[in-house]
């Protein structure tokens, strides 16, 4: 008769020592643990498949629990009983991990990471993390068919996200576009996808933006009148005459304004691009952030949060320009550079390529070069202080009504 086998339990496990020669404790249905003279504890499954012995290991203890490895066996009989070698699946789970779309999508993100902007990094792994791993990032990148993508992407507009959607599919079509790079895949799955085939139609929405001199005017005078915190205050009253990026102004560091040179130089960490921007002041921009400067030049930060550790928050003049009564149908914080490209080319007849330039946008030579950051300043610190002064016309204009707050005594 023979010997019955007892369970193995925990503390049995965690009490077997090291011996000379290793030995086996087992637990029954061929598991066993191997103990090692260095005291090494490895799970292994002992089974027959076509004929021969074959072993399979399921991980160290205590990383592999006595439960865990219990679970593994059974896994495994069960792959015996429909006719899988429970070794050779392993080896294929283990390839198909190291070619799954998101382990690509993670070294592709890490190769592209150091030129993005943090703001920029930290959307595209956001986007990643919520949409797309879990629905396929653990399918081998050259499994991954058109259909798999376009029914992410319509479950992703389905819940009202259609131009997340779009920019998830632009993610998506450049981690796939790499793996053709790196010889995962032949060709890019998604490359036949066309958003507006595939998603219901929709009006066009645009981040709001006066672009008429007069209504420009009034705004002005209605910023001239806000009554928040200096911070606040100069953080829009700044906003129109530099039309930077939101979070290039909020971000805006004492060290980087050369008030002789009257010239804001922003490092390429802060930059969408991760290229150097230069913003020539005018002298009425000079004055808002001398004014600034007696309350926080003594930090780091030129719009501190509450904190002063931190900058100041991303509501901060949306709330101000909504307090002022311009909802986010009449104007954005954004949108001040939309008024600035579309008034200063449309109304004033700057050069196309200057007003580019200063909005950090891509310009490039005849040879499709990008031109250096500090290409035609001395033009642009022309441009800026115009437009400073141009602003400072509308304001005087006669019959401006400043705008009233809703409900204002």
């Amino acid at each position: 008769m023979p010997k019955r086998i007892l369970p193995l339990t925990r503390a049995k496990i965690t009490k077997a020592k090291p011996r000379e020669k290793a030995y086996k404790l087992s637990d029954g249905g061929g598991l066993h643990l191997l103990v090692s003279p260095s005291g090494g504890k490895l799970w292994r499954l002992q089974y027959r498949f076509d004929g021969k012995q074959k072993l399979l290991s399921f991980g160290q203890f205590p990383d592999v629990t006595l439960n865990m490895a219990r679970d593994r066996r059974s896994e495994a009989r069960t792959l015996l009983a429909e006719g899988h070698d429970p070794a050779e699946e392993k080896k294929a789970a283990k390839k198909a991990a190291e070619s799954s779309f998101e382990l690509v999508a993670r070294e592709w993100f890490a190769k592209n990471d150091p030129g993005w902007s943090q703001g920029h990094s930290s959307t595209v792994i956001r986007r990643l993390q919520k949409d797309v791993f879990p629905v396929i990032g653990h399918k081998p990148v050259a499994s991954i068919k058109a259909s798999d993508v376009r029914s992410m992407l319509l479950k992703i507009e389905e819940r009202g996200a259609a131009e997340t959607a779009v920019r998830i599919k632009i993610i998506c079509g450049q981690v796939f576009r790499y793996s053709v790079a790196i010889g995962k895949i032949e060709h890019d799955p998604s490359a036949s996808i066309r958003p507006h085939e595939i998603f219901t139609k929709r009006e066009a929405r645009h981040l709001a933006a006066i672009i008429e001199p007069k209504e420009l005017g009034s705004l002005l005078v209605a910023i001239d009148g806000y009554q928040g915190t200096l911070v606040v205050q100069s953080a829009l009253r700044l906003a129109p005459l530099l039309f930077v990026r939101p979070g290039e102004l909020r971000g805006m560091e004492w060290d980087e304004v050369d008030f002789g040179a009257a010239l804001w130089s922003i490092p390429p960490a802060r930059m969408k691009m991760r290229q150097p921007h230069f913003v020539p002041l005018s002298s009425q921009a000079l004055q808002i952030l001398a004014e600034l400067h007696t309350l926080t030049g003594g930090g780091r930060f030129a719009f501190p949060g509450r904190t002063g550790s931190r900058i100041m928050s991303n509501n901060s003049v949306t709330a101000a320009l909504r307090y002022l009564g311009y909802g986010s149908d009449a104007m954005t914080w954004h949108g001040f550079r939309a008024t600035a490209r579309t008034i200063l080319d449309e109304v004033l007849g700057f050069r196309v390529d200057l007003i580019e330039h200063q909005l950090a946008h891509a310009v490039r030579d005849t040879n499709g070069r990008a031109y250096n950051r500090t290409s035609f300043l001395d033009d642009r610190r022309d441009m800026m202080q115009r437009w400073a002064d141009y602003l400072d016309s509308l304001k005087a204009v006669p019959n401006i009504i400043p705008f009233r707050r809703t409900g204002a005594q």
